[in-house]
């Protein structure tokens, strides 16, 4: 058993550090948000009412935190906190250069360091199988994947420092641009006077066969677990998604990759959220689509 802290207890990490709990690991979390702790604190998890008290003797540190600049300050932080040796490990959603930056302060504290975003949503939280998309040495990775497995289904090493960024923003903006494919294909089935399960039947079993029409299928009907038959409640809010695509055009700028399908995606998924769509599950968006008219 090791002693875990997480620092973070929303949507994500709440019924992550829960499932620390279950492995057998002795947990201490702590958020801002009071309602987030109390949640947590019903799950086992010792709720800390300051940071410093959270990581008190841990082993190993988990942020779940929404931006870059908030994983940054928190292990600022942890400098004049923890002993050298600790294991860090941030499996928040942020860009490449806030999370290799994350590393360097790691570094300088004498830590191993992991970049660990995950796949999955709130359900693959709860259940335990998300998957992680891991950056940082081997050393480190091998130091943490048997933390990891205790949260996820499929831990994998993407690479040195920021690459399981990488990995994680590449990955959905895949997503995002595929969502809106079998958006746009139902639309236009609904036009041709094709019912949405013939399309589900014929194309979840065709070359258009993929995870946002199989898992997560964006009509009420044909797949019963996806958001779509329970009024698009996220799963993985819109907000959350054009945050990913934003990252995935910031980091195609900077690389010089050309993303003419990504930037799309993320202009839609912009207007979708402009719209007060924000807090809906993404495949929600094949809503504004349907109402967009033919030029």
């Amino acid at each position: 058993m090791s002693k875990v802290a997480f620092v973070g207890l929303g949507n994500m990490g709440g019924p992550m550090a829960a499932n620390l709990v279950k492995a057998g690991h002795d947990v201490w979390g702590f958020d801002l948000s009071e309602a987030s702790r109390n949640a947590a604190s019903a799950h086992g998890v010792n709720a800390a009412s300051t940071l410093p008290q959270a990581v008190l003797n841990a082993d190993c540190i988990i942020t779940m935190l929404p931006k870059g600049q908030h994983v940054l300050a928190v292990w600022s932080d942890l400098a004049s906190v923890i002993p050298e040796g600790t294991l860090l490990i941030d499996c928040s959603t942020v860009d490449v250069e806030s999370a290799r930056k994350a590393h360097a302060l790691g570094s300088a504290m004498g830590c191993l360091s992991l970049d660990a975003p995950v796949s999955g949503g709130t359900t693959g939280a709860e259940a335990g199988t998300l998957t992680f998309m891991v950056g940082g040495s081997e050393s480190a990775f091998a130091s943490g994947k048997a933390i990891l497995e205790a949260m996820g289904r499929k831990i994998v090493h993407c690479g040195g420092d920021g690459a399981g960024q990488a990995a994680k923003i590449c990955n959905n903006m895949i997503l995002g641009i595929s969502m809106v494919g079998v958006c746009e294909a139902f639309g236009l089935a609904e036009k041709l006077g094709l019912s949405h399960q013939a399309l589900f039947d014929v194309a979840s079993t065709s070359s258009g066969q993929c995870w946002s029409l199989t898992t997560y299928c964006p009509v009420p009907g044909p797949v019963p677990t996806s958001p779509a038959n329970n009024d698009y409640r996220p799963g993985f809010a819109t907000a959350l998604m054009l945050k990913d695509l934003l990252l995935s055009q910031e980091a195609a700028q900077q690389s010089g990759a050309a993303t003419p399908l990504g930037a799309h995606a993320a202009d839609l998924y912009a207007q979708f959220e402009a719209a007060g769509h924000g807090g809906e599950d993404f495949s929600a968006i094949i809503r504004m689509l349907q109402e967009i008219p033919r030029e």
